[in-house]
């Protein structure tokens, strides 16, 4: 027993988890945001801009005045259909998530660069107000022209996804086939005797 302990990988691995144990028992929030954005053609000169924002609260303790900001979406580019860039909540307890989500329209085609959302939030043992971003968006190409689909492309999807299995059904059709057709060879034969 002695010897085990007296181990200094053992030591390590020991003095890490008493560690690792007191920084987990920890009391602070830890603010975590998702911001995805979808685009939607609705004609050939429109197009709709669905941007979501999930915001987790992965700590151990509720985070209170919770307020999204998210400013990244220039008016002289888009116009607000439904929903606020902005909105506050009371509270995010432990391990909670909190949704929202906007639509806009494009008002001019191009590249559009969006910057995260700004989340600021209050701690009960901190005076100042906390800070979180969300994630960034992807590049959006908005109202870019887009070719037309292949007429067979739905066949090749379909090879893509189901291509292993069509030809293990197609080699085994082919074996009962020939199995269960006689040859010419064997049935010239047959012919033959009956003669």
């Amino acid at each position: 027993m002695e010897t085990v302990i007296g181990n200094p990988f053992i030591k390590a691995l020991i003095i890490l988890f008493l560690v690792s144990a007191t920084t987990a028992a920890g009391d602070a929030p830890f603010i975590i945001s998702h911001k995805k954005a979808s685009l939607t053609r609705l004609n050939s000169c429109a197009e709709r801009v669905s941007v979501s924002i999930d915001i987790y609260n992965q700590g151990f303790s509720t985070v209170y005045d919770v307020s999204l900001v998210d400013d990244s979406w220039p008016k002289d580019l888009f116009d607000i259909i439904s929903g606020n860039t902005s909105k506050s909540w009371e509270r995010l307890d432990a391990g909670g998530i909190l949704s929202h989500s906007f639509e806009l329209d494009a008002k001019r085609q191009g590249m559009f660069h969006g910057a995260p959302a700004v989340i600021t939030y209050r701690v009960p043992t901190k005076v100042s107000l906390q800070e979180a971003y969300s994630t960034p968006i992807l590049p959006l190409d908005i109202l870019a022209e887009r070719p037309t689909e292949n007429k067979l492309d739905w066949l090749q999807r379909l090879l893509a996804k189901y291509g292993s299995q069509i030809s293990v059904v197609s080699i085994v059709l082919l074996f009962i086939y020939l199995v269960a057709t006689p040859s010419k060879a064997s049935a010239a034969k047959a012919s033959k005797k009956k003669r």
